[in-house]
């Protein structure tokens, strides 16, 4: 009985050390010289840390920016220096038997969204959010992703979109989407067209719209109207966001981008426009071509730029008396300071809106929401996550407003928790919802419908 109770403990033995030896492996081939050389540029200085909302929230040095790239600089120094193999207390190297993989995770997944603010006020311009995912990279080689990430992920892969939302179930709410914007313009020609090839637009959508915000489908499906515009939905390829970006599975990062771009590509649209969500911006926009290799032969805009181009080029007008309740704008961090895309939405507010004030810092300099970074998708780190969030809040207050314009459907969900966490008294809205609004309906189609309803009676 003993025998073999001792093979037993023998072969649990051996499996862990050939899991080890796998661990150090990938680890290696991960942990590049370039990276190595990225990750001790850190002087420790110190500014990064009230650059971050968790240090803000949390005031402990285990959530400072540089603490965190530690992490991997010990890991570097273990396996790849001639002192750290061999003396590695002497340079401060840990190895993953006593850095745990488990903190690790928690630092570069629960602690920490990539919302890239730090690196604003590095001394040395350390882009940390790029080296967080990095050590994402690594843990998703050592299939260590977080599950509900991971879940979201496996989703968008085999199912086409991360809410696994079947083709003949789109279509069904998209039907029902079109009959309520026929009643709302009160034109029945009005469509939300699908499949259509040759369209200029092929639009797309975060999965979370079709599922639980069907307004904001109606939204920009109004102003499409509004503005004339020809445009399209695909029925199969429809899913914006990439969450693989998020856990650092570029193949799988690869595979859900390059969906989108051979719909684009099949369907002949020549711009293919970014539902309001910060992170398929980023990756469809500046990601997706590093990823597939090549230069797309169409435009990726996010909706915003075109909804600034209709009201620039007058195709549409909006009335702005018709929000007078004051109305603050969040700036997403992967649509704002890594996109690039931060002067539109406000030429958009001011003409949609009344009273239209900024929080401060705003633009690049603005704080994250805390619900970045796939952290939605993971409940163990909720707690830290509303936490986090607090720098968000405390700006939102300080504005007065009552409405909070955010371009991001992650954005929106942690602030609505912001909302009930810290009592702000707010209404979150997309930008295309409030210039949806605001909308003056071109009378000339107004009439139009009126003259073929009369003929019908």
């Amino acid at each position: 009985m003993g025998g073999k109770e001792d093979r037993g403990e023998v072969a649990r033995f051996m499996e862990a050390l050939a899991n080890q030896r796998l661990t150090l492996e990938r680890l290696r081939k991960r942990i590049t010289r370039r990276l190595a050389i990225l990750v001790n540029s850190c002087v420790h200085c110190g500014l990064c840390s009230d650059s971050c909302h968790y240090y803000l929230a949390e005031n402990s040095n285990r959530f400072i920016p540089a603490f965190r790239t530690d992490r991997l600089s010990s890991l570097f120094r273990r396996y790849h220096t001639w002192l750290g193999r061999r003396i590695p207390f002497w340079v401060g190297a840990k190895g993953v038997e006593e850095l745990s993989i488990k903190e690790l995770t928690d630092a570069v997944f629960g602690e920490c969204s990539m919302c890239g603010r730090c690196a604003i006020n590095c001394s040395v311009g350390l882009d940390i959010g790029f080296l967080i995912r990095e050590a994402r990279k690594i843990l998703a080689e050592l299939d260590q992703v977080p599950g509900g990430l991971q879940s979201t992920v496996d989703k968008a892969v085999t199912t086409g979109n991360n809410m696994a939302i079947t083709e003949e179930e789109l279509i069904g709410t998209l039907q029902w989407l079109e009959e309520e914007l026929q009643q709302e313009v009160a034109d029945r020609r009005a469509k939300i067209p699908l499949n259509k090839v040759g369209a200029r637009v092929l639009y797309t959508l975060n999965p979370r719209e079709p599922k639980f915000f069907p307004l904001s489908i109606i939204a920009i499906a109004k102003i499409f109207y509004a503005a004339d515009e020809d445009w399209t939905i695909s029925s199969t390829n429809f899913d914006a966001t990439n969450y693989a970006y998020y856990s650092g599975d570029d193949q799988a990062a690869r595979t859900i981008a390059g969906r989108l771009v051979e719909e684009t590509e099949r369907l002949g649209a020549r711009i293919l426009a970014v539902t309001e969500c910060g992170h398929a911006y980023r990756s469809l926009r500046w990601e997706a071509p590093n990823w597939l290799g090549k230069r797309f032969d169409f435009q990726v805009k996010s909706i915003l730029e075109l909804i600034a181009d209709y009201i620039r080029q007058g195709r549409i007008r909006l009335d702005s008396s018709i929000h007078s309740a004051p109305v603050t704008l969040h700036d997403p961090c992967n649509l704002v300071r890594y996109g690039g895309v931060m002067e539109v939405q406000r030429y958009i507010l001011r003409k949609a809106v009344s009273n239209f004030v900024e929080m401060h810092p705003n633009r690049e300099r603005n704080y994250c929401c805390g619900g970045g970074g796939g952290l939605l998708s993971m409940s163990e780190y909720a707690e830290l996550r509303l936490k986090a969030g607090k720098a968000k809040a405390e700006q939102i207050r300080r504005t007065g407003a009552k409405v909070v314009a955010a371009p991001c459907h992650n954005c929106i969900d942690q602030l609505m928790e912001l909302n009930k966490k810290y009592k702000l008294g707010i209404e979150t809205k997309t930008i295309g919802e409030i210039v949806a609004d605001a909308l003056i309906l071109p009378s000339r189609r107004v009439n139009s419908a009126i003259e073929s309803a009369s003929k019908k009676g």
